[in-house]
């Protein structure tokens, strides 16, 4: 696979046999941003669980005490108080009948996160085919289906991700800008990865961090010491 020049140059500040202590991943990481955009820093977390096997999920959500550095749109599906409160915490969207009606018939999908009253569920459950492949259905899990939906809308405009395993057994989530520095960068990735931790199935046996890579939207990869992970978590 070929890549570009400046993609070639950030390689360059790499050691690809090393494995990186976090901050110094992210300093690195941040030196390798040096796209015309504010390039996005993902984390990938490979576990040693089978997600075939439903005891074996590892899936939640935690806002990043820095936020993700993204503007996030919220549609909230409630009706009455619940409508009411969803707007006053500054949900773009509001809607029940009229917005899942909007969703099935015209395709509408301008959000970036979708939470709904559990007493919305019942008509939220048909667009399961049209959110879920692109991970926006509402779920407990998430906090995304929950009877505070105002508190749910100020989580997500603060930071909030859900983070979940897919089926090659990797998380990857976005832990805010290159522009925030490695500091910031660091205490976000340190709070995603404690959730992760806790969340780490009872049947899980043996290591269950395998690897860490943390990475900028067009730069390569870093690979973070697992061991340094699961350490600075049981302090």
């Amino acid at each position: 696979m070929k890549h570009g020049k400046k993609y070639v140059e950030s390689s360059k500040l790499i050691e690809k046999a090393k494995l990186y202590d976090p901050i110094e991943a992210l300093d690195t990481a941040v030196k390798t941003a040096t796209a015309k955009f504010d390039e996005t820093v993902e984390v990938h977390v490979r576990l040693g669980v089978d997600s075939r096997h439903a005891d074996q999920q590892v899936r939640g959500a935690v806002v990043l005490p820095n936020g993700t550095g993204k503007t996030v749109k919220v549609a909230v599906f409630a009706k009455g108080d619940d409508a009411k409160a969803a707007e006053a915490a500054g949900a773009e969207i509001v809607g029940a009948e009229d917005l899942v009606a909007k969703i099935q018939g015209e395709g509408f999908m301008d959000f970036d996160v979708a939470i709904a009253a559990p007493n919305m569920m019942g008509l939220v459950g048909r667009l399961g085919k049209v959110l879920g492949p692109r991970g926006l259905m509402p779920s407990p899990k998430a906090g995304t289906v929950t009877p505070d939906v105002a508190k749910a809308v100020t989580e997500a405009k603060a930071g909030k991700i859900e983070y979940r395993l897919d089926k090659t057994n990797i998380i990857h989530c976005p832990i805010g800008k290159a522009s925030f520095g490695a500091q910031k960068l660091n205490e976000n990735f340190a709070t995603l990865l404690e959730a992760i931790v806790k969340a780490k199935p009872a049947v899980s046996k043996g290591q269950y961090i395998r690897s860490c890579v943390v990475a900028t939207t067009m730069g390569p990869g870093i690979r973070i010491n697992p061991s340094k992970v699961v350490a600075s978590q049981e302090q």
